[in-house]
């Protein structure tokens, strides 16, 4: 599993990756991650990666140039190219599975910015579009980690305990259950007793109830 996501900002992402599940994930080699800076595939001396609208209005559109040119240094045969946006498919956990299950998967995640793309990047270079929810963000940075983490995670290997992923939420479309730990009792705040009881039917009875409580 491959990913490559091309950003504007390089180093908002480049900490995130190397801490946590994504790091664990990288040092066993299970994927790869890297994070390049548009502006190195800008051609005028300012790297630029924006400009004003065709037709006027507010703010600046992301140019096509610079995205063509990181694609075709960049892609290889396997390559699903992946633009976060407001306008496209919402991710949901059944999409993230998919995508793990592919092993030589090589993604590229454009960060979209300011007011837009150019048109010709959604209508010629894009295979999927997809937003992590209906609220305004500056960028496509946040959504891209979604993206990645939420993929890695589910990549056979990456966690110490795979069997949490069969009860997580959003697994069957269900929310996880309450989840307790010691003490059992703390400011007056107790453990409900059936937890506490050794009975593991009645355990997993209680759990499949209070999913989503």
């Amino acid at each position: 599993m491959k990913f490559d996501i091309l950003t504007i900002f390089p180093e908002s992402i480049k900490e995130y990756i190397n801490t946590s599940i994504l790091k664990i994930a990288q040092d066993k080699g299970l994927v790869e991650i890297n994070v390049h800076n548009l502006r190195d595939w800008a051609k005028d001396k300012h790297r630029t990666t924006d400009d004003t609208p065709f037709g006027g209005g507010p703010g600046m559109v992301m140019k096509v140039e610079p995205i063509f040119n990181a694609l075709k240094d960049l892609k290889e045969e396997n390559t699903v190219v992946v633009l976060t946006s407001p306008k496209g498919e919402k991710l949901v956990q059944s999409k993230l599975q998919e995508l793990s299950e592919k092993d030589d998967l090589h993604l590229i995640i454009i960060c979209g910015r300011y007011e837009g793309l150019d048109q010709r990047i959604h209508d010629n270079l894009v295979d999927y579009e997809f937003s992590i929810g209906d609220y305004v963000l500056s960028g496509g940075e946040l959504p891209a980690l979604v993206l990645v983490e939420g993929v890695t995670r589910l990549v056979s290997g990456v966690l110490g305990n795979e069997e949490s992923l069969v009860d997580e939420s959003f697994n069957e479309d269900k929310l996880d259950y309450p989840q307790y730990t010691k003490p059992s009792t703390f400011n007056g705040w107790n453990v409900p007793n059936v937890l506490l009881s050794g009975n593991h039917k009645d355990i997993t009875n209680w759990r499949e109830q209070n999913r989503g409580k």
